[in-house]
Formats: structure tokens, sequence, C-alpha cells
């Protein structure tokens, strides 16, 4: 349907924010292509990686078993999604597909080697989500693709992870994922880091992992971390491309992001250590 009626017709899932556009009038599709009850487009599947379905909502993997059990952090940041209402009917699949700069669950995917994958008439194709996403409301999905499913990569044991997300306004200033592997935390001499993950998002066009500020944290001693953690922090702060607007200058966003990539380093080491951090942010959720 989508190749037979070309500009003409726009994907349906949730429709949070495609009934938005509509009656602000900045899209007028003359039909809705209903995507919902396509087999497995609503369906949470397990494996050697985790499949969500495009049309799975957010309150649906916030309160999925599965998704508790394989990447138990995913459920727990789909609970700070918007409000209960959006959560309800809103989608994995539309989440990604509308890239809007300001919605967080791109983020903490980027730290799960996320990768989506699309349909059309011509076959099936599979993205990384740093692929799929390019810029601010833009991905690469052509206008006879559907996003078919999204799949993600479990964090092995010994993972350690954190989710700040920090907002004054409706959508979310910034997002923050942090992510540890520790080779045998909690043994003697089994402290360091052999793995680091970062990713920012909502202060970019786009969610946006921080090579730089991953490689200064590996091999290091998570009970000498914090100087580490600063100068990865700092090092994030400087990889980030923010924009002036009603969330904030550059320099504040960038002064945030140092702040805040702190702030999930040391939860995430807190939590190797065992300790569940009791420190809470105005304005921000922790996850």
């Amino acid at each position: 349907m989508l190749a037979e009626l070309g500009e003409d017709a726009a994907v349906y899932a949730g429709g949070t924010e495609l009934l938005l556009l509509m009656k602000l009038g900045l899209l007028r599709p003359k039909h809705l292509v209903d995507v919902k009850r396509i087999a497995g487009f609503t369906e949470i599947a397990d494996g050697d990686r985790l499949t969500i379905g495009a049309a799975v909502t957010h309150r649906a993997i916030e309160q999925s078993a599965l998704v508790r059990a394989r990447c138990p952090l995913v459920g727990a940041v789909a609970r700070y999604v918007a409000n209960v209402r959006v959560r309800n009917v809103g989608t994995l699949g539309g989440n990604l597909s509308f890239a809007d700069p300001h919605s967080d669950p791109a983020t903490l995917l980027l730290t799960l080697d996320a990768s989506v994958q699309l349909r059309s008439p011509r076959g099936r194709r599979e993205l990384t989500l740093a692929d799929f996403v390019r810029g601010p409301w833009e991905t690469a999905r052509t206008p006879d693709e559907l996003l078919e499913s999204v799949k993600l990569t479990p964090w092995p044991r010994d993972t350690y992870a954190a989710y700040l997300k920090f907002g004054v306004h409706e959508r979310p200033t910034l997002a923050v994922a942090a992510v540890l592997r520790i080779s045998g935390a909690g043994r003697s001499g089994g402290d360091r880091i052999v793995d680091a993950r970062l990713a920012v998002g909502c202060v970019n066009p786009r969610p946006v992992r921080m090579p730089s500020a991953e490689a200064r944290l590996a091999g290091v001693s998570i009970t000498d971390v914090e100087p580490a953690a600063r100068e990865a922090a700092d090092l994030a702060a400087a990889s980030a491309d923010p924009a002036d607007d009603l969330y904030g200058s550059a320099d504040y966003k960038r002064e945030m992001v140092a702040v805040f990539v702190r702030r999930a380093l040391r939860i995430a080491v807190a939590r190797a250590r065992g300790a569940e951090p009791v420190e809470r942010f105005p304005h921000a959720v922790v996850a």
C-alpha cells in the first residue's frame, strides 16, 4: 500500500507524534496505513538477541517479563517515557522513526548495539540504529519501507549501568546512558573496567556514542575511577554538538553533559560495588 500510495500515505501505529502534526496542520496525508495488525509487529521475542516488534508500545516494554530478564534497564527507562497515556499507545518503532532529537529511548538502545529491520516490496535490510537515525526528524527509511522490528544485544554478566534523564519541559533536555562491564566485580583483584559504553541524547542533532570518553575508562579500576570519570565526562562534553534553543544555550548543555556523565558513571560504579545510590537530582530521573 505504501508503494502504491507513495507520498499521499503515512504510516500509522500509535499516532502520538503523527496525529499531533496533523492537528497542527504540518502534515496532511490523504491516507493512513495502520500497521499494528501485521504479524510480529506487536511481539517481543527471545533468541541470541532480543527482538521487539515495531508496534510494541512503551507500556508493553515496561511490563514485559522477558525485557526485565534480558534487558532490565530498557524496561526501567520505558517507565519514564512521556506519560502513561502516551506509553499506552506510543510505539518503539514510531518513536525511532520520528527521530525527535529530544526523545530519549534511542540513547539507551545505542549501548545495546541496537539495529532495525526494514521491510519493503524490494525485500528486507538491517541497519544499525546509529545509521538509521540520521538527524533531527530524519531517518534512512525510504517511503515504501516499514520499520519491522528492533534487535538488541543484551549486556553480558558483570555489567552495570545507569540512565539519567534531565528536563524541565515536557521533552527531556538531556539523556545519558553509562554502561560498565567490570572484570570480576566484587572479587579481589577483579575490579577493572573491560568495556565502557557512553551515549548522550537530546543535546545533539541525534543521540550518539562517545568513543573518546569510553576509551578513557577502559582498564580503569573502579576503586580509583573518579579521576578517569571526570576526564571522560569532559571528553563527552567536548564531543557534544548542541545548539542554543529554549532548552538552554550550547555552553549550558555542554556543562550539563559533563555533570550528568559524571553522575551516571558514579551510579554505575556504585551498583558494581553492590550499593544503590540514594542521591536524587532536581528535574532528573534515574533508572
